[in-house]
């Protein structure tokens, strides 16, 4: 890379749309960072995009930092390590454990469309397995140096189990210059998580707007309009699918439904979780209870296992999911995945979508080309595995559980800048990314207009120098 007298950061993907997050820092010191390396999910030029080659040299990367483990932060990670990255990748503890279950349930969607679309996998098992060497864990609030003039600190981004903002603070001489890169920023307070943290006193912010443009419900009122929900589709005797992410989506509806039963406000019925990662990450949930919001552990403390109630099935294998479409009489069926691009949902969504006492619940952001924003905007049919399939099922969206900020709540997070104590906010710009156009420049005019702080939406593959 060419010698530079400032700091720049390059969005190489990541800007223009909600997924695909991967930034590169680099400084005069001749240090470069990445920040997160995801997947280009939902859009139809989306495979095409995730086998471009990287618009970096890999041997000159120092190391690649990751804020959380969904696919479209962790996702390219393994062509990236496959095409000859060799230096380390930092996360948390648990990142790093979700972001394997994550890496390996994506090889067997990326095989289904290589086959689907007549081209090369873009990566396979044996890719997966060389990256996790190279994976180093690191705990919140603990500063580390991954080069002579970088040093790097890890605070709760809310967002997942592990998620975190990344404050990377770049040193000349005497000088320093931070810059915040938030990652997903979590949709306080969350139902398990702890509430994300402040934004501090940054010079400048890369950071994420899928809500930029919206604001979510009263948080006091998605749990009653969950339970509304549930409660209208048993009544009619039937089937109410969850797409549900496998990645804390899944995890905080469990400990809802745990909470509705064993307080008797729903009718018990069966509840199916048809996920293998989504178990598999309950699984890692459970044993991290440490990271979880103080009333949560409380409960926890009492002896309620949250993550098991009555009439609750876990169906890890083919044959116990393919039994849950015979099931009599009403249940709930929580699958994979939360766009319903792939996974065992789209199979339950064929088989329940024509029938009209049916319920499908959207519980989270659908991109745009996704079948979940299809049936999100009010599709009457949708083809699902080369069929046509009505679509007669009642469709429910309730976004007051989405794990993202919402647009008031990205606005007080960058109002927030300087903190209590220090002064005047030092913070000179802020990049508006991971958002759809309309929403990345409402929120920046937002800011702008608002905070009086210098906010854009940056360019895909410009570089921006750092004062």
């Amino acid at each position: 890379m060419n010698e530079i007298s400032k700091p720049r950061i390059t969005f190489c993907t990541g800007v223009g749309t909600v997924t695909g997050a991967n930034f590169l820092l680099e400084t005069p010191g001749g240090s470069n960072i990445l920040i997160d390396c995801g997947m280009v999910q939902g859009e139809k030029v989306a495979m095409q995009e995730n086998h471009e080659e990287f618009p970096y040299d890999l041997a000159s990367i120092d190391a690649l930092i990751i804020t959380h483990a969904h696919l479209d932060h962790v996702g390219r990670i393994p062509k990236l390590v496959k095409e000859g990255y060799k230096g380390p990748i930092y996360s948390t503890p648990e990142t790093r454990e979700l972001a394997e279950l994550v890496l390996n349930d994506a090889v067997n969607i990326i095989a289904e469309e290589a086959r689907r679309e007549g081209g090369e996998p873009l990566y396979v098992a044996a890719d997966v397995e060389k990256v996790f060497p190279l994976w180093r864990t690191v705990e919140y609030h603990k500063d580390f140096k991954v080069s002579d003039d970088i040093s790097i600190f890890l605070k709760d981004a809310g967002h997942i189990l592990g998620s975190s903002m990344i404050e990377v603070t770049v040193r000349a001489g005497e000088a320093a210059l931070k810059i915040l890169f938030t990652g997903d920023l979590g949709n306080s307070p969350h139902p398990l998580l702890r509430d994300t943290e402040a934004i501090g006193d940054p010079d400048y912010v890369v950071m994420e707007s899928v809500y930029g443009d919206r604001n979510h419900g009263p948080k006091e009122e998605r749990l009653q309009e969950f339970e509304r929900v549930i409660k209208e589709t048993i009544a009619r005797g039937g089937t109410l699918v969850i797409p549900a992410f496998s990645l804390d989506r899944t995890q905080v509806l469990l400990y809802e439904l745990n909470n509705l039963v064993e307080q008797g406000r729903i009718q018990s019925v069966p509840v199916f979780v048809d996920s293998p990662m989504g178990i598999k990450a309950t699984d890692v949930y459970r044993a991290s209870t440490a990271l979880f919001n103080e009333a949560v552990r409380a409960q926890i403390s009492r002896g309620d296992d949250i993550f098991r109630f009555p009439r609750l099935q876990y169906t890890l294998t083919q044959d116990e999911s393919q039994y849950i479409d015979h099931a009599k009489g009403a249940k709930i069926i929580l699958a994979g995945s939360g766009m319903s691009v792939g996974g065992r949902v789209v199979r339950h969504e064929s088989r329940f979508l024509p029938d009209p006492k049916n319920t499908v619940l959207l519980v989270g952001y659908q991109a745009a080309g996704s079948l979940g924003r299809e049936l999100a905007d009010g599709a009457k049919k949708v083809r699902i595995h080369g069929e046509t399939v009505k679509v007669k099922a009642k469709v429910e969206t309730l976004y007051g559980y989405s794990a993202h900020r919402d647009s008031d709540h990205l606005v007080e997070f960058v109002a927030g800048a300087g903190g209590e104590g220090t002064g005047e906010p030092r913070l000179k710009q802020v990049f508006v990314a991971m958002g759809e156009p309309g929403a990345s420049m409402h929120l920046a005019q937002r800011l702008n207009d608002e905070l009086n702080v210098k906010a854009m939406m940056p360019e895909r593959l410009k570089p921006y120098d750092l004062e």
